[in-house]
Formats: C-alpha cells, sequence, structure tokens
C-alpha cells in the first residue's frame, strides 16, 4: 500500500484534472458502480517498495517508496474501445512524467483490455511508476 502523501497526491491530482467519469478511490463512499451504469475509474496502489536512502544526514534521513498507480477504467460494455483507448490517453498523460504533491510519477504502461466477464462493463487498465521521498529528522 502506497503511502498516504502518495494516495492524497493522486486523489488531488485527479481531482483537479479528470472530469471524464467518477473516480473511485480506497474506502471512498462511493464504492458501488454509478447506478446508470456509466463508466468510472478505480485507483489501486498494488506495489510499493520503501528503502532507506541515507542515515544520519544533516537534512535528515530520506526514505524512499517506489511503487505503481494502477488506473482501471470501467467502460460500457458493446460501445466499442476507441474512445476508452483515448480517455486512458488522457489520464496516462496527467501522470507521465510529472512532479506533483512531493512525488515523482514516470512513463505509464499501455492499456491492458479485460473483455471477460464484468457485468455491464469493460476494464482496461494500466500502471504508472512513482517515487515518493520522506525526509524524516535524524535520530540522537
Amino acid at each position: 500500500m502506497a503511502r498516504r502523501a502518495v494516495i492524497d497526491a493522486v486523489e488531488a491530482r485527479l481531482a483537479e484534472h479528470w472530469t471524464r467519469c467518477p473516480v473511485i478511490g480506497i474506502n471512498t463512499a462511493q464504492a458501488d458502480p454509478p447506478a446508470d451504469g456509466s463508466e468510472y475509474l478505480v485507483v489501486q496502489y498494488p506495489v510499493a517498495n520503501n528503502d532507506q536512502r541515507s542515515i544520519g544526514a544533516p537534512e535528515g534521513n530520506i526514505f524512499r517508496e517506489e511503487g505503481a498507480i494502477r488506473f482501471v477504467l470501467h467502460g460500457r460494455r458493446g460501445y466499442g474501445v476507441a474512445d476508452y483507448l483515448d480517455w486512458c490517453e488522457e489520464l496516462a498523460a496527467l501522470f507521465r512524467a510529472k512532479d506533483f504533491g512531493g512525488m515523482t510519477s514516470y512513463a505509464p504502461s499501455s492499456p491492458a483490455i479485460d473483455d471477460l466477464e464484468h457485468g455491464a462493463y469493460i476494464l482496461l487498465s494500466f500502471a504508472c511508476p512513482y517515487k515518493h521521498d520522506l525526509i524524516a529528522p535524524s535520530g540522537g
């Protein structure tokens, strides 16, 4: 699971720039798909690895988290994928090689399309790697 600072930064960036469909984050009030069957986006943090980059540094110890943000776009089944691939590209551009909220995001993967049985939805997902540094005071 990602640090809270990472989750907060991603959610803030989406709230500011993403208007295509509702976003369902972690443990939000809207945990179910929209009642009208419209599109929605789920954000997940499947990988978060941490290590210590410095010990006893005067400016503080640096702890780096490197992980991935996973975006899962739930599109309406039977509407094709062309528009949803465009949506994925727009979303990827919001996170491609960006510095925001104290973190850096890198090159997102291309979307994978899951057209197996997911009710009224087809799923398009991709991941974007990131890093976030936490600077903690050196103990003593």
